[in-house]
């Protein structure tokens, strides 16, 4: 059970500060807000455009098991979260949670920079996927924005793995929304995080709006009979299912993904011991209802035949933006614009929280040593990390000229095998290395969450087809930032290069 955590008690009209090295920054956001900020970072336009992609997957109905087993995933792996972020809630989230697991002058500090280093590149994509999103309902209201400028395949052979590399790079006027709809998010954080706080609220309502608005829609038309229309040998427990149900969870990860966003930002949590854990157990089931509700109740409405249609490459266009077209039979054109809107304000508020929450990754790493320092640069008035912020949006803006279905892949398979399957593994570590650590929050039923949250992740890795392309490119990664890792701390005589430096001086 959770026990209320020790924090100062700020003077009146203070806010807020956590102790730590450099610019403090202000514990200003409660426990509305960061339940607000990661359910916005959910339900980002993640679920209105990988439905068609999900019942493709499976092959029928049958597909809600990828969102029930993805949903069981996330419970799990919140758990591991909800007891770190209470134990540590600094800024930075695992970067300070893998330091301390592993060892800050060992193991743990290739670990955190590998995270950071990581997060580079995975935080743009899950960025640029909400913006790729954003821009394609666009594509709803302006089709002129779907018409391509620009188009560049490449194919790289790989023999050494038995495959190759396949990358496309599309350009479209809509590809200029995608990228200005990142530079607008990053415009209204450039701001104090209190402000910030605020405007989550109102995005937060912007997103319930939507959701809602389907799901009633979808409850008012549906017909049991469709949406309970599986096909022949739909459970058949055979290859084909297993693959399936890897490729649907995978899907179904990334969009419950943001149940962790709190922990990010945990420096600025007000009474972080008790909103952490709850901020992250709530939006999760709130979440988790929300999708299997909308999805059961667009089945009900929308043959899952169509829904495999819409999802066949040719037919990207229709795929899109399968909720405008929803709505568009239901009620007809005006509801089809006006759910493209929505869509658009919700994928733009998971943009919003998405760059709040890992710009405090790489300043949490550069403040203490282990990343470029210009990340650790604080902006003198609104003290918050400005260059980290600016560098991820940069980044995200450039991700956006990539394909969408790459986009997610890619996201995933690097965020799981650089960062997840460590901390799952690790939180088993720290109970066995600091027993004495106050933990405000201890995982229920520990440690089989953990345990459950390893099996699933390494499953939705190696359970899909083809899935080397995505391993070898977060391979790749890893070895390029061990690279880096280790120029680094041969320069400066750090970990595992520190006992050579004393043994030259004691020489």
């Amino acid at each position: 059970m959770a026990t209320k955590a020790t924090i100062r008690e700020p003077a009146p009209g203070e806010a807020e500060r956590p102790e730590g090295k450099g610019e403090q920054l202000i514990r200003g956001v409660g426990l509305g807000s960061a339940t607000s900020l990661n359910m916005i970072f959910m339900i980002g336009v993640g679920p209105f455009i990988t439905i068609p992609l999900i019942v493709a997957a499976m092959g029928g109905p049958q597909a809600m098991l990828g969102w029930i087993c993805g949903a069981l995933l996330v419970v799990c792996d919140g758990l591991v979260w909800a007891e770190l972020g209470a134990a540590m809630p600094g800024s930075g989230g695992s970067y300070q949670y893998l330091q301390e697991i592993y060892g800050a002058k060992k193991l743990g500090r290739l670990f955190s920079f590998l995270f950071v280093w990581q997060l580079t590149f995975s935080a743009p994509l899950s960025l640029a996927s909400g913006c790729i999103g954003l821009a394609r309902y666009a594509s709803y209201i302006w089709p002129g924005l779907a018409r391509e400028v620009g188009q560049r395949k490449f194919h790289v052979p790989m023999p050494l793995v038995g495959g190759a590399f396949d990358a496309s790079f599309v350009v479209t006027l809509g590809t200029f929304v995608a990228m200005g709809a990142v530079g607008l998010a990053v415009l209204l954080l450039y701001r104090r995080i209190t402000i910030i706080g605020r405007l989550a609220r109102y995005l937060w309502v912007g997103v319930i709006v939507t959701v809602l608005w389907v799901i009633v829609s979808g409850i008012t038309h549906f017909d049991r009979s469709r949406a309970f229309d599986f096909p022949p040998g739909a459970f058949s427990l055979s290859w084909r299912f297993f693959t399936g149900l890897g490729s649907a969870m995978l899907i179904s990860v990334y969009d419950y993904w943001g149940y962790y966003h709190v922990c990010f930002i945990g420096g600025e949590i007000k009474d972080p011991g008790r909103t952490i854990p709850r901020a992250i157990i709530y939006s999760i089931f709130a979440v988790a209802a929300i999708y299997l509700v909308m999805n059961i109740s667009i089945l009900g409405v929308v043959p899952w035949q169509d829904l495999v249609e819409t999802a066949k490459p040719e037919n990207s266009g229709v795929r899109n933006y399968i909720i405008a077209v929803f709505m568009e039979r239901l009620y007809g054109n005006w509801a089809g614009t006006l759910a493209s809107l929505l869509i658009m304000w919700t994928a733009f508020a998971s943009v919003f929280s998405l760059i709040l929450g890992y710009s405090r990754a790489p300043y949490a790493a550069a403040l203490d040593g282990n990343y470029f320092k210009v990340f650790a640069r604080v902006h003198p008035k609104g003290r918050f990390p400005y260059v980290s912020l600016l560098v991820l949006g940069a980044v995200g803006a450039a991700f956006c000229l990539l394909d969408l279905k790459d986009v997610i892949t890619g996201l995933v398979v690097i965020r799981i095998i650089v960062q997840f399957i460590l901390q799952t593994v690790g939180v088993i570590v720290l109970r066995i290395r600091r027993p004495d650590l106050p933990r405000p929050f201890r995982m229920w039923l520990y440690p089989i969450p953990a345990l459950l949250a390893f099996v699933g992740f390494v499953y939705i890795l190696y359970m899909r087809d083809k899935p080397q392309q995505a391993i070898w490119i977060a391979v790749a990664l890893i070895i390029v930032g061990v690279a880096i890792y280790m120029v680094r701390s041969w320069r400066r005589r750090e970990w595992p290069f520190d006992a050579v430096a004393r043994h030259r001086l004691s020489g």
